[in-house]
């Protein structure tokens, strides 16, 4: 090869490279956006402009020319020099604001998860529903907007959204500066072994026997109650087919009442009805129980979540056993609890492997991460661990629940983690 071209393609790389760092307007990016649909929605005055949009994606990354579907995207645009927030959404998106990027004055992008709501492909089988091909989803969508922000970027997400920030980091470690997922497990199985332990350990001994008493009184009363439970049922039109009939649902509902006790914190261990009328036990049983969970039709809505639960992504199972001889309908089977949940037709093999090595990522190479869990929330026995990860925060709010977040942080907790944001987002934090 001459010298001259030589310089001459060293020239036009140099060029190339210059071109592809070039800073892009707001306006530029969205008329050349990969998209079906762009349109403006209502952003209020800490945002110049909003938009929805409906971003087009490969259902297989691995190959970019085959199928595509549209995945919901909101964009929510402070300013070309301010920070950006993305959140990765476990299930379905809507607009709105969101905590991190208001403490941060940035600009903001939520992302819907693939194969929920208005981001699910037509056709497209259930194997392309993996942590790597949305964790690509949420790579190329910060690939397409890093033109426009000369901002540091974070990525952030509640429980299952929490669960897509560590996934994404882990396939795609240096797409971001810093990551904060809210209450979010890293589970090593379809039935976490570290969930039971955690639940006869949580909050005071008085406590926990309260709701065991209530989950027994109610087991008790199944000729008295279930009449109640059927009535309500026909009136919202829910059938139980898939978890094994209405019976079945009963005590499943019963099981799910001590994790969702514990999960949301909303219900004084005093004001559990042991000693209330049969309307007042019921009432408190299905508010807290929440018997769609095992309905045909909220299933409809979580069959996405509950394949990568199956396979990936890991769960929570019951214990039977402490209800011997009360449970007449619901049994421990060979198989994964929830598997009733999960799309019928494929083949379940867990990757048991998957949580074990992001784990080693987090505890290892992972930089500039807080993680935040309430104490009494049970997602918190799986919660992420960064060991003697020095480049990680792990914050555990004392009597927190699945609703932790900065906001409701004891001071200290609060200013550890705005202090960590300024020093990693390299910019002011709203106090």
């Amino acid at each position: 090869m001459s010298k001259v071209r030589f310089i001459v393609i060293a020239i036009a790389f140099i060029l190339g490279a210059g071109c592809s760092k070039k800073i892009m307007t707001i306006e530029e990016r969205l008329a050349t956006l990969p998209a079906d649909t762009i349109f403006s929605i209502e952003a209020d005055s800490a945002f110049s402009g909003a938009w929805e949009i409906r971003l087009r994606q490969p259902v297989d990354h691995r190959n970019p020319d085959g199928p595509q579907f549209t995945q919901q995207v909101f964009l929510y645009y402070a300013g070309a020099d301010r920070p950006v927030v993305v959140e990765t959404e476990g299930y379905g998106a809507r607009g709105g604001r969101n905590e991190l990027a208001t403490l941060l004055n940035a600009n903001f992008i939520r992302i819907e998860h693939r194969y929920f709501e208005e981001s699910r492909p037509d056709s497209a089988g259930w194997e392309y529903l993996t942590t790597w091909q949305a964790a690509t989803d949420h790579h190329r969508i910060i690939e397409l907007f890093k033109p426009v922000f000369t901002g540091k970027w974070a990525t952030t997400g509640i429980s299952k959204g929490g669960q897509t920030v560590m996934f994404h980091r882990y396939y795609y470690p240096d797409d971001v500066d810093v990551s904060v997922p809210y209450v979010a497990p890293l589970n090593f199985g379809p039935e976490d072994e570290r969930m039971e332990p955690f639940l006869e350990n949580v909050g005071t001994a008085e406590c926990r026997d309260r709701v065991f008493r209530f989950q027994k009184l109610v087991l008790e009363k199944f000729d008295t109650l279930y009449p109640m439970f059927m009535d309500m049922a026909e009136k919202r039109d829910w059938t139980f087919t898939r978890v094994g009939g209405p019976e079945v649902a009963y005590e499943m509902t019963v099981l799910e009442y001590e994790f969702a006790f514990w999960q949301w914190g909303t219900i004084p261990c005093d004001s559990i009805p042991l000693e209330g009328s049969n309307e007042q036990v019921f009432r408190h049983f299905v508010g807290v129980g929440d018997p769609r969970y095992f309905a045909d039709q909220g299933l409809a809505y979580f069959e996405p979540f509950f394949y990568q639960a199956m396979t990936e992504i890991g769960y929570y199972g019951y214990d039977f056993d402490k209800f011997d001889g009360l449970l007449r309908y619901a049994h421990n089977g060979d198989k994964p609890e929830f598997i009733f949940s999960a799309p019928v037709g494929p083949d379940y093999i867990y990757n048991y492997e998957f949580g074990k090595n992001v784990s080693d990522f987090i505890r290892n190479k992972a930089e500039n991460f807080i993680f935040l869990y309430g104490q009494f929330d049970p997602w918190s026995a799986s919660a992420a661990d960064p060991g003697g990860n020095k480049k990680c925060l792990k914050i555990v709010r004392e009597g927190g629940s699945h609703r932790t977040r900065i906001g409701n942080l004891p001071e200290e907790q609060k200013n550890a983690v705005l202090t960590k944001l300024e020093e990693w987002m390299d910019t002011p934090v709203a106090k």
